[in-house]
């Protein structure tokens, strides 16, 4: 196969920049296990962008760089905002259906956010409606193809990259990581089963550059039941008036404050119980208004003995959204030439330290567009036939791995326990929780979603960002 754009990853960040490759040439769009498996499909919450009344592109600014925490790059928040409206109008051309109150779009509001800024669609299906639309919008363009693979092992590099080994070597004259996140590493999560950090592992090992690995952002409240996954149960729901209660009923912390705050207040108010989790209270709507609201997770709760119109659910934190990964400009551009990334593989430094909620679907589909239109510019390289793979594929995933990640490198972190988690990590061959681990170590401070016991405040010495690459050790800039 000899695409001239090859994508690896077809969740809202892969499928628009194939949208926008698809005038500049044959447009191969990659996926593993299954084409409708992302966590895009799992996006419940919605997409934040400033288009209400009240709402403006520099609050909706203002707030992303206060999550983050003193580490987001201003440019790309900027770009982030200021081209978010345009990209939703875009969306609901292409045919998007966003939930509307009479004919006016309905927003609501999450964690950290100053404004009710975030759009919705059926209820809690936002990011599976966005992929929707921009898989048939895709689809229908005469250059895109679609394949899936059980897995994508390896880059193929010469002076730059220009493939990717699938069942066998695909050429192409530029390639596009939009592979998602790394969840799967950890013992609790909200993430599907293919974000597995894969992206991050084959940029790290063709010599990209890997930045805020460190950052891996906890959502507080996934459902906790024994025998059920940790389903995301959405931040959307405390932004309707859910409030957050101990084992004595009692409510516990600010329930729309940042997450990593209340992931922290929650695992405190465990360990004080001590219990397993924590509940979310939201039976004073009733159950009418929560069927209609929050269908998916109304039936989803049901599923498993709980009515969310008439008891609290218990919930407990689980990893849920990575905010460094391959380093990139702007434009999607890697440190290493031919080689993109787009969406949460990706680290253009829009999240900083704490990513704001409902920001990961915009930053999909604005920097997927992004990265699409600057691949149309770099495809005059064609690529080499005498290109060799980066590296081997990597050794088997150890069932010890999340573990590991959940005990040393999860919401509470010290040096001691980051310690034993590289040396045990290395001897796994374990590429991706190595980095996170190893970064987490050299940030001695305590910032966003990384918090330290042995280095509980900010520090002025590390305002800046971690950056990890093959052979070298953590630098920060």
């Amino acid at each position: 196969m000899h695409p001239d754009f090859l994508v690896i990853g077809a969740g809202v960040a892969g499928l628009r920049a194939a949208i926008e490759l698809a005038e500049a040439g044959t447009v191969l769009v990659v996926a593993k296990d299954s084409l409708h498996e992302s966590s895009s499909e799992y996006a419940q919450g919605g997409i934040a962008v400033a288009l209400a009344d009240d709402d403006e592109v520099e609050l909706h600014e203002l707030d992303t760089i206060l999550a983050g925490d003193g580490l987001c790059n201003h440019y790309a928040v900027h770009t982030l905002v200021e081209e978010g409206p345009a990209a939703i109008q875009e969306l609901i051309e292409w045919g998007a259906e966003f939930d509307r109150e009479g004919s006016r779009l309905a927003f609501t509001r999450e964690g950290a956010h100053s404004r009710n800024r975030v759009l919705h669609a059926h209820g809690d299906s936002t990011g599976r409606e966005i992929a929707r639309t921009l898989y048939q919008k895709a689809v229908s363009l005469p250059n895109v193809s679609f394949r899936s693979f059980s897995a994508v092992t390896e880059l193929l590099v010469d002076y730059g990259v220009c493939g990717a080994t699938l069942d066998g070597p695909v050429f192409a004259r530029a390639v596009l990581l939009a592979t998602g996140g790394l969840g799967r590493l950890y013992l609790y999560t909200t993430n599907p089963e293919v974000a597995t950090g894969d992206g991050v592992a084959m940029a790290y090992n063709a010599g990209a550059e890997v930045s805020d690995i460190e950052f891996v952002q906890f959502h507080p409240t996934a459902l906790a039941m024994e025998g059920a996954p940790r389903f995301l149960i959405s931040e959307a729901l405390r932004g309707e008036g859910a409030v957050l209660r101990n084992a004595q009923g009692g409510r516990f912390t600010q329930e729309l404050a940042p997450r990593d705050v209340v992931a922290r207040a929650i695992v405190e108010e465990m360990r004080r119980g001590p219990t397993e989790h924590v509940y979310l209270d939201l039976t004073h709507r009733g159950e009418a208004f929560i069927r209609e609201r929050f269908p998916r997770i109304f039936e989803t709760c049901l599923r498993y003995g709980v009515n969310l119109g008439s008891e609290a659910v218990p919930v407990a934190p689980a990893a849920h959204y990575a905010m460094g990964g391959v380093r990139t400009d702007l434009d999607g551009r890697t440190t290493v030439p031919g080689l993109f990334a787009a969406g949460e593989v990706a680290c253009t430094g829009v999240h900083g330290a704490n990513r704001l909620a409902s920001n990961s679907l915009l930053e999909g589909v604005v920097f997927g567009k992004r990265a699409g239109r600057a691949m149309r510019e770099a495809a005059a390289r064609e690529a080499r036939q005498r290109a060799r793979p980066a590296s081997q594929p990597r050794a088997p995933e150890s069932a010890d791995i999340p573990r590991i990640m959940w005990e040393h490198c999860g919401i509470v972190r010290n040096g001691d326990g980051l310690k034993q988690a590289c040396a045990e990590l290395r001897k796994l061959d374990a590429t991706v929780p190595l980095l996170i681990a190893r970064c987490a170590l050299a940030r001695c401070e305590s910032r966003g979603a990384h918090f330290r016991t042995d280095y509980p405040e900010n520090s002025p010495d590390f305002e800046m960002h971690s950056i990890i690459q093959k052979d070298s050790g953590v630098t920060f800039a």
